[in-house]
């Protein structure tokens, strides 16, 4: 799906694009940027770390992109039934409805795990060039989230994407291998995977 061009589209690409993201202070939308960011391996060859227990489950899973986008939404905010973790209760209303105006201008994505015709996890972000940017994630079946995120690197490595942002570090993330550089190094990884035409 091609960027629309609406303004609004436009001008939250042209923030990420710089290095910043979005969040709601509980007064409304701010742009932030962190002095250190977490960045995904997208292969084991670049550090990925797929726990064994993990990759005896990857195939229980069947993953779709951008078929249930509003339900992923709604699963990391914790609103749908039979998500009790999610990262994204930070998610405001506010910004929920703009992830669904940036998902109609094609730069927010899903990317989801099924489980027997259901949806059982995946992650919220955004595409950019060669650049995703993980906004959250959620589970409603055991391991549905980390299936998504192994899975989400592995499609993204495939489709030619150079960098995999995960924005914050937190100990879940560093068991996969996820590391922190400095926003200096960062931006520079950002510039050269924006110079890629990759697809979502």
């Amino acid at each position: 799906m091609a960027l629309s061009p609406d303004p609004l589209t436009a001008e939250v690409a042209a923030g990420y694009a710089q290095g910043a993201f979005l969040m709601d202070n509980g007064g409304g939308l701010e742009w932030f940027t962190s002095a250190r960011r977490a960045i995904v391996p997208l292969t084991p060859a670049e550090g990925l770390h797929v726990p064994r227990r993990l990759r005896r489950v990857l195939g229980q899973f069947e993953v779709r992109r951008d078929t249930a986008f509003a339900e992923v939404v709604a699963g990391c905010r914790g609103r749908l039934l039979g998500s009790p973790e999610r990262d994204g209760e930070w998610i405001s209303p506010e910004l929920a409805q703009l992830y669904l105006h940036l998902h109609r201008g094609g730069l927010a994505h899903s990317f989801e795990v099924w489980q027997a015709g259901q949806l059982a996890g995946g992650v919220l972000g955004l595409a950019l060039g060669g650049a995703f940017f993980a906004e959250s994630k959620f589970h409603r079946v055991a391991d549905a989230s980390k299936v998504a995120l192994v899975q989400l690197a592995a499609y993204l490595h495939e489709r030619g994407f150079r960098l995999l942002d995960a924005q914050v570090q937190n100990s879940h993330l560093a068991r996969f291998g996820v590391y922190e550089v400095t926003a200096g190094e960062y931006q520079r990884r950002l510039e050269e995977a924006l110079r890629v035409q990759a697809r979502f």
